[in-house]
């Protein structure tokens, strides 16, 4: 059978257009030092490396929001020591005020410092964070933790206003935690210290007044219940942040595993990428020279000899 020159042309030119296409391949694999560059390279493979990477970006956003809320659980700490600590000067100052040795002088002078610590507490409360939100509101972070209103009854001028709603972030799959902290039981305390403050403040208080002393009773004991109230806020606290600590070593070790397991699958074996396309490239360049030689033929060389 003959076969003509066009023929043969074309069949070397497809061969040698795929042997460069497979080199081709091959130095893009060991620049990238990937050896998955498409699916059709390991359809298998591929699907895996896609899932990993699914997972990796997963696990990106939960430390992301883990970064986050340890960083807003720090801020609403730092606040409820803060509120803690005035709350024990408060119970202290009105274990002082119940001594029925003080004199009216000197439980007007009491006065002063408690209302200054009832500024300072009520400032914590409500505390926002840089973009204005009120930190223990609940979910309604633009309405104050506690209102103050002057025209009602003594003893019940201070309201919880906000809600005690969690704002829920999530930091693994089908794990959330607790934004934030309600300050829905510090009403009590602030109307109980106003209503000691009423009574320190007037010049002719007697601290052995029967009444007095109840109200003075009645002050500290709500003192206490704050008291046991904020440490429970920061315990929780604590322990959600080591929560937190924990989370974040699962989900770094997670990464480095999906890692490891991504580099395995799709990692290039450069000794054998390199072995192959110095096979690749002693077939193209024997194909080149064979072609050459054989374009070259003529019938009259047969003749000749």
């Amino acid at each position: 059978m003959r076969i003509t020159n066009g023929f043969f042309g074309n069949t070397m030119l497809h061969s040698l257009q795929k042997s460069n296409g497979k080199v081709a391949d091959l130095m893009s694999q060991i620049s990238s030092g990937y050896r998955v560059q498409r699916p059709s390279d390991d359809p298998i493979a591929a699907v895996r490396l896609l899932l990993l990477d699914r997972d990796q970006t997963m696990i990106g956003q939960y430390r992301s929001n883990i970064g986050s809320l340890g960083i807003r659980m720090q801020q609403n700490e730092l606040r409820l020591d803060s509120m803690l600590r005035s709350v024990h000067s408060a119970h202290d100052l009105m274990i002082r005020a119940i001594d029925g040795s003080n004199t009216p002088e000197d439980l007007n002078a009491m006065a002063g410092s408690l209302r200054t610590l009832r500024d300072n507490l009520l400032t914590e409360v409500n505390a926002t964070d840089n973009e204005g939100n009120y930190l223990f509101s609940g979910t309604k972070t633009d309405t104050p933790a506690i209102s103050y209103d002057p025209d009602a009854p003594l003893g019940s001028r201070y309201t919880f206003t906000g809600n005690t709603d969690q704002q829920q972030v999530v930091i693994g799959q089908g794990v959330t935690e607790a934004a934030n902290v309600t300050a829905d039981d510090m009403a009590d305390i602030f109307n109980q210290l106003d209503q000691a403050l009423a009574v320190l403040e007037d010049p002719n208080v007697d601290v052995n007044d029967p009444a007095t002393r109840t109200m003075l009773t009645a002050c500290l004991d709500a003192m206490n219940h704050g008291i046991g109230t904020l440490s429970t806020k920061i315990a929780v606290l604590g322990g959600a942040q080591t929560t937190l600590t924990l989370m974040d070593e699962t989900h770094a070790a997670m990464a480095v595993s999906n890692g490891q397991a991504a580099q395995m699958l799709g990692e290039l074996d450069y000794a054998e990428a390199y072995d192959r396309l110095n096979n690749y490239v002693i077939a193209v360049q024997g194909s080149y020279q064979v072609y050459s030689r054989v374009m070259q033929l003529s019938p009259f060389d047969v003749i000749l000899r």
